[in-house]
Parts: structure tokens; C-alpha cells; sequence
């Protein structure tokens, strides 16, 4: 995936702009206010355009959050360039003009200050308010290291860095969809159900899939939830989910669905397949990062954690959930599904159906640090059970039927359990993780499912 290369006219544009700028925030250095009142007027006209439309307009946008993003980019680097010459600038009149002119000095430098803080006002917050990928850290680190001198311009430039490749990479993925919109190279022959883990809801406030499902539904695919509940036991869940396959069947008509489920939904659905009978509906199952040779961790915290303190966690967890829409959900049913001990007589018993397309995906961090909360604790842990893993399930649990896809990348970081549905949004070097699910689900369109 390529990232968006600002054109000719851009770069014109934003080294014009910063021109302007570094002129106007010194105005009363280069104007003579009283005797040149229109020339001034027209600077602060300038000033408040440039403030509206920082950059060349309508250069590939696909919402209003990434227009005000690229926005809030744009005048933080011009605020920077422009901050640079004025105090290059200030510090070398000052010798000159003061003490003789320290009057015209003072003005000059108040009018300074004052344009400066509107554009660059302007600018954090836009990029505050809009900005994905800054993430909660950069925005706290960035609070408190803004009076911190010199120490907040390194800052500064970590924001402008991060928000401006936000921006290119989501104007080339937008121009990629637009350039291949007549292929729809995602829709397939029978729509897709998108099947989530243990302990998360489909909501349609929070998207357990992230940014995948809209990415999906722009390249023509037609997306369905399995909105079964988060802690059931396979069983019950499978149960939910064949309920849910027939309703979809019954009300669109389309005899099959292909079946994308993470972590135990993909336990869930090849009970449905093998013991249900749902083999008959469904064209292709393909799981991601799912134990299907369960976690030694799971059967160690049941096994060796006291009764008392199980039951304590799982009426907890049960209670939590119930608020998010479960109505009867069985916290120590779900993890009881998790073990190697459970997987494995799960496998003997629950054979694949011959007119089913299995495949499988999984991935692996490289170091703790690299997952999010709770995957930098719990990867350790895993580790030191079932060794390489994704933060919950090991590298060796992932592989089931005829096609597997294993994602890693170079580098520290390593692609985690949540990174793989996109839980936190954010955008990983060499892993395109929507542009991922997209080549998967046309695969399954090639495929004839």
C-alpha cells in the first residue's frame, strides 16, 4: 500500500503559504501600518484564509474527521516554519532596533505572538479532535511538554509526523477503493458474517472489526454480525450463531454464507458446521488467530487459581456484561473452551465437513511492549506456557484447514491478537490490515464462494 504523494501544486502551495505567513506575523516590521493601511488589511485577510483552507482543497478526502485532520497538519507545519523565522528574525532587530526603536520592537513581537498562537491554537486542536492514530499517550505526553521549551517542539514534530502520514496513507488507500470501485472485488457469491471473540459484543457503537467492515463494504462486500453473546460456552454460542445463519438465509435468500470469525468464534462456528448441521449453509470458514489447540494459560488459571478467587473474577466479568447485553453470559464456560485440555477432545470430536472451504490466519508480537493493554501483560505469561504468541494464543494453535496465512512483520513490534480485527485502529508499518481483509475476501470471490 502506497501513501499519497503530495503533488506540484501542494508543495506550491504550502511553501507560498508559509511565505505569507512569516511576512504577516511580522508585519509591522515591513509595513508601515499607518501609511499602508489597505496592504495591511489584505495581510490579515490572507492570514484568515490561509487559517480556513491550509491546504490545496479536495485532494482525495473521504470524511470531514480527515479534511479537519489534514487541516490541523498543515497549519501546525506552517506555525512551525513560520515560528522559526520570526524568532530568527526577533532575536537579530532587537541589536539593531532597541534600544532606539524597542517600541516598534515590542508591537512587532506582540503581533507575532498573537498570529502565531491562532494558527497553531487552530491547528492542535484540529488535529486533537481528529487524528486516529496520535492515540492517548502523544496527546498526554503533548499536554504536558507544551511549556516545556525546546522540549515541546520535538513533540510538536512528533505530532506533525504522525498526523501528516495519517493523512497520506488514508488519501492513497482512498484513491486505491476509488481506482478499483468498478471491480468490487469483494463481492463475492454469498455474503459475509463477521464472527467475534469471546468477552466483546457486536455493537454498533464500537465495531468489534474496527475500520474492516467499511473497508469491505466499499470494495462490494455485503456484511453481516453474528451478534451472539461475548461469554457463552461453545455450545450456546454455536447455537446463537446457527440461529442467526438461517435468520440471514431466510430473510436475503442467499443459501450460503462465508464465515470470517476471530479467536473462539472460530471454535464456535466449526461446532456449528460439524454438530449442527450447519454445514449446508455455510461455503467457507476462515479463522483468525483462534485456539483450536487451546491456550496452556487458560488451563493453568483454572486448574491452579483457588476456587474462591475464579468465581470472584467470573461473577465480576458476568456482571459487567450483562450491562454491554448479554442476558445470560458464563464467564468460566467461555475460558473452559480455551484449554488445551477441552481442544483437544474438541478436535477428535468435531470433524471438518468435506463441502466446507476451511483456512486459517495467525500472527505473532515480537515483544511485550508492542501490545496494547491487557496483551503487554498477558503476553509474558503465554509465553512462558505456549511460547511464541500473540499476546493470548499461541503461534502453534493457529493452523487449521487447507490454507494458512501467518502475519508477522520486521522490526519490534509484531502484529497482536487484537491488531488482527483492527481492535485499536491504528495504522501498522508493513501490515495494512483493512487492505489484508480486502485480498482475503476477494480471494473467496476468485474462490467461486
Amino acid at each position: 500500500m502506497q501513501n499519497y504523494k503530495t503533488s506540484l501544486s501542494g508543495h506550491i502551495y504550502r511553501i507560498l503559504n508559509i511565505v505569507f505567513l512569516c511576512f504577516i506575523a511580522n508585519s509591522y516590521f515591513f509595513l508601515d501600518c499607518l501609511g499602508m493601511p489597505l496592504l495591511h488589511i489584505l495581510c490579515v485577510a490572507v492570514f484568515i484564509l490561509i487559517n480556513i483552507f491550509p491546504s490545496v482543497a479536495k485532494r482525495g478526502y473521504n470524511s470531514l474527521r480527515l479534511r479537519m485532520c489534514c487541516h490541523g497538519s498543515e497549519l501546525l507545519i506552517y506555525f512551525v516554519s513560520a515560528l522559526t523565522f520570526s524568532a530568527a528574525l526577533n532575536i537579530y532587530t532587537v541589536f539593531i532596533l532597541m534600544p532606539e526603536h524597542w517600541l516598534k520592537w515590542t508591537l512587532n513581537l506582540v503581533i507575532c505572538v498573537i498570529y502565531e498562537s491562532v494558527i497553531f491554537w487552530n491547528g492542535i486542536i484540529s488535529v486533537y479532535l481528529t487524528s486516529v492514530q496520535l492515540g492517548i499517550k502523544i496527546r498526554i505526553v503533548g499536554l504536558l511538554c507544551g511549556w516545556i521549551p525546546i522540549v515541546n517542539l520535538f513533540v510538536l514534530g512528533k505530532i506533525i509526523k504522525i498526523t501528516s502520514k495519517e493523512v497520506n496513507f488514508e488519501i492513497g488507500k482512498a484513491n486505491l477503493n476509488k481506482s478499483r470501485s468498478s471491480e468490487r472485488i469483494c463481492a463475492t457469491k454469498y455474503p459475509v458474517l463477521l464472527v467475534h471473540g469471546v468477552f466483546f459484543r457486536d455493537s454498533k457503537y464500537f465495531n468489534y472489526w474496527g475500520r474492516i467492515p467499511k473497508e469491505l463494504e466499499l470494495n462490494g462486500a455485503k456484511i453481516y454480525y453474528g451478534n451472539h453473546q461475548s461469554a457463552s460456552s461453545v455450545e450456546d454460542s454455536a447455537a446463537e450463531l446457527s440461529a442467526k445463519i438461517q435468520e440471514i438465509i431466510r430473510t436475503t435468500g442467499c443459501e450460503k454464507v462465508n464465515i470470517i470469525a476471530h479467536s473462539k468464534g472460530g471454535l464456535d462456528c466449526r461446532y456449528a458446521i460439524s454438530k449442527l448441521k450447519m454445514d449446508k449453509y455455510i461455503a467457507s470458514l476462515t479463522t483468525i488467530n483462534t485456539p483450536h489447540r487451546g491456550c496452556g494459560f487458560a488451563d493453568y488459571l483454572l486448574n491452579k487459581v483457588s476456587p474462591d478467587i475464579k468465581n470472584s473474577v467470573a461473577n465480576k466479568y458476568n456482571n459487567t456484561l450483562k450491562h454491554f447485553g448479554d442476558k445470560n453470559p458464563d464467564f468460566l464456560a467461555a475460558v473452559s473452551c480455551l484449554t488445551q485440555e477441552y481442544c483437544n477432545k474438541f478436535n477428535e470430536e468435531i470433524k471438518d465437513s468435506p463441502s466446507v472451504y476451511y483456512a486459517s490466519v495467525g500472527s505473532k508480537l515480537n515483544r511485550c511492549s508492542s501490545g496494547k493493554f491487557p496483551l503487554n501483560f498477558s503476553y509474558l505469561v503465554v509465553k512462558n506456557f505456549d511460547g511464541n504468541n500473540d499476546g493470548l494464543v499461541s503461534e502453534k494453535s493457529f493452523r487449521w484447514g487447507s490454507d494458512y496465512q501467518f502475519i508477522t512483520v520486521t522490526g519490534k513490534r509484531g502484529i497482536s491478537h487484537g491488531d488482527m480485527i483492527d481492535l485499536n485502529r491504528e495504522n501498522i508499518y508493513e501490515f495494512d490490515v483493512r487492505e489484508f481483509y480486502v485480498q482475503l475476501v476477494s480471494k473467496l470471490k476468485e474462490m467461486g464462494f
